[in-house]
């Protein structure tokens, strides 16, 4: 079966436009942008979705991913303020934020931005000294962001953030360094053990003190309490010695009264006398025995006057 020359001439037509139509319609994905071209100049921006392009007329020049791209700079050596060499690699984080001046304000962004990031690292680490950069680490990723940000304008990209991710100094300044710490750690340890002697002294002292101060409370309260007991104690005496003559003058007032305290004189009399033979080898009597009753008769006058 042969097909006539009309047939063939309209199924050509059919796949040109076909053709036309699949080179025509143009699919962006999300968070893309496709520049194009119209007879070699820029023309427009497509953005996510269906998207139409004459062909032959008009092109997809570049395409350009709007996400937030990471972007390894590689390793390099700096030189601190102190002349130490100082081995540092980073990251940087950036995304296309005007796809035009992407394609038409650089040759190549990537490149770009590499090598500013590490020139502009170099003259960072530059102005600090070597200890200072491993405690500086945010001030200089905010420095290399802040100039990246602004040359970056006109290139149509935003530098977000650039982390440092080693700051490698030569072996010979990691053993030096290492040294040091090991001697300040054992400097803080000397100092910490004599803080804690240090404290301890201060604690015994504390508690002898503390103990004394105990003990003479306690010796003046014992001697407080002493003091009242013998006060009671005399007080009490002279309360009983009291009540004894108050009952001994009430005796005598009785009937018979003045009688026993007669004898009882004269007893205190005799005992007297009989208590000195005891006690020594020779006994000594009043050299006239008829005093005793003398005696006993003052006696009894006192009492008798005691008693009015």
């Amino acid at each position: 079966m042969f097909l006539s020359d009309s047939t063939i001439v309209l199924l050509i037509l059919v796949a040109l436009a076909l053709l036309f139509i699949i080179k025509a319609i143009a699919i962006v994905p999300q968070q893309n942008a496709w520049i194009v071209e119209r007879l070699g100049k820029y023309d427009r921006t497509l953005s996510p979705g269906a998207g139409f392009v004459i062909p032959f007329i008009e092109r997809v020049s570049y395409k350009h991913s709007l996400k937030e791209i990471p972007l390894d700079v590689p390793s390099q050596v700096c030189i601190t303020r102190d002349n130490t060499q100082l081995q540092v690699d980073g990251i940087l984080y950036f995304q296309v934020t005007d796809p035009m001046r992407a394609s038409y304000g650089s040759s190549n962004y990537v490149i770009a931005i590499t090598q500013l990031a590490q020139t502009t690292l170099r003259s960072v680490i530059g102005k600090m000294e070597l200890d200072r950069t491993f405690e500086e680490r945010d001030l200089i990723n905010s420095t290399v962001v802040s100039a990246l940000d602004d040359a970056a304008l006109n290139w149509g990209v935003k530098v977000l953030r650039y982390e440092i991710k080693d700051l490698t100094p030569p072996n010979e300044i990691l053993r030096a360094m290492q040294a040091q710490i090991t001697a300040e750690r054992e400097k803080r340890a000397l100092i910490a053990a004599s803080e804690g002697r240090r404290q301890e002294q201060i604690n015994i002292a504390t508690g002898e003190r503390e103990a004394a101060i105990a003990r003479s409370e306690g010796e003046k309260q014992a001697q407080i309490n002493q003091a009242q007991g013998e006060a009671a104690a005399v007080l009490a005496i002279a309360e009983a010695t009291a009540q004894a003559i108050t009952q001994v003058a009430a005796s005598i007032q009785n009937p018979g009264g003045m009688e026993a305290v007669n004898l009882k004189v004269a007893e205190r009399y005799v005992d007297a006398f009989g208590n000195v033979a005891k006690e020594g080898n020779t006994l000594i009597l009043p050299a006239n025995l008829a005093d005793v009753g003398g005696l006993i008769a003052s006696a009894m006058t006192v009492v008798k006057q005691a008693g009015k």
